[in-house]
């Protein structure tokens, strides 16, 4: 923002983001409702989106974080955003960036044969436990696949054997990150390195608003590298969950995302392609009092409704 008038030197003055402009005196009216209006526009702006969503959160039975960041703008939204919750297979989103990671330091090779053991398979959701015989085998880049695109159970674990348990939750730490942890591997209670945190969590845990800071990064290519973060985006844009956050998208909008469900949690995370530019969402969920396995689940209902109205927000500023 650039301001000019007559007058002395130019003092500064605090801008929107953080930035620095100049405001000479005496200036006109004109000018100083210009730079209040400057000041005021991406908070006025995120408050129409409060407006909209608040009223579904209250409507809720549940408790219900969310955060909102628009990728390109910066216009932001928090809502119990730094309150950790269970996260569900969300959490498998860092446990990917963490095998992606380990990949580049030669700590784990993505086209090492992994062979699906007898007791390997769990239940929950996935292809590889109803529908693979016991010995197959495939690269290990494949097991990221099935862990991402159909939140396979058995397919996590396998990923989780070759990276470590508690590797995840130390690299989300070294991001700032630090309430991004796995806990145990799925449908493995007596793997947990805390039985107290898997009581309080489950499998992992997270807050929306690191969630939507680890989209950022992938979005920025600044995890791992830029191809790392395509590749990344490649397996989260093909997730099959289209109950959430897709749930009431206009056909044909992307969404790179990945979702956890479990009786009382539903969650989902991801960025929505918008024409205005990529949106990252994170909607978490915990306490629900619907905790019915069905399309028309509340938690699952509150998530989709959510974004469209974020959807609708930006689309309506383009």
């Amino acid at each position: 923002m650039s301001i000019t008038a007559a007058g002395p030197e130019p003092r500064p003055i605090r801008a929107a983001r953080g930035t620095y402009s100049y405001l000479k005196e005496p200036c006109t009216v004109r000018y100083l409702a210009l730079v209040c209006l400057a000041l005021l526009a991406p908070r006025a702006s995120a408050a129409e989106l409060e407006r909209r969503i608040t009223p579904l959160v209250k409507e809720h039975k549940g408790k219900v974080a969310i955060a909102v960041k628009h990728l390109k703008t910066g216009e932001e939204l928090y809502l119990n955003a730094d309150e950790p919750m269970p996260s569900a297979s969300l959490i498998k989103l860092p446990i990917m960036v963490e095998a992606y990671w380990q990949a580049k330091e030669d700590k784990i090779k993505f086209d090492k044969q992994v062979t699906l053991a007898k007791g390997d398979k769990v239940p929950g959701s996935g292809i590889l436990t109803p529908h693979f015989s016991e010995g197959a085998a495939f690269p290990l880049k494949d097991a990221i696949r099935l862990m991402i695109v159909y939140s396979d159970n058995t397919a996590t674990n396998m990923v989780i054997d070759q990276i470590g348990l508690p590797a995840t939750g130390e690299r989300m730490a070294q991001l700032g990150l630090k309430n991004t942890k796995v806990n145990a591997k799925v449908f493995k209670p007596e793997t947990r390195l805390s039985q107290e945190f898997g009581k309080k969590y489950g499998l992992g845990s997270t807050t929306a608003k690191e969630a939507v800071r680890l989209l950022e990064l992938i979005d920025a290519g600044k995890v791992v590298s830029p191809e790392a973060c395509k590749e990344m985006l490649g397996h989260l844009k093909a997730c099959d969950d289209k109950e959430k956050l897709v749930r009431y998208l206009p056909a044909g909008t992307v969404v790179a995302h990945k979702s956890g469900s479990v009786d009382a949690t539903k969650t989902d995370a991801g960025i929505i392609y918008t024409k205005s530019g990529p949106v990252a969402v994170c909607v978490l969920t915990d306490a629900n009092e619907d905790k019915r396995w069905t399309a028309d689940n509340a938690g699952q209902v509150l998530i989709g409704k959510i974004a469209k109205e974020v959807f609708d927000h930006f689309a309506e500023k383009n």
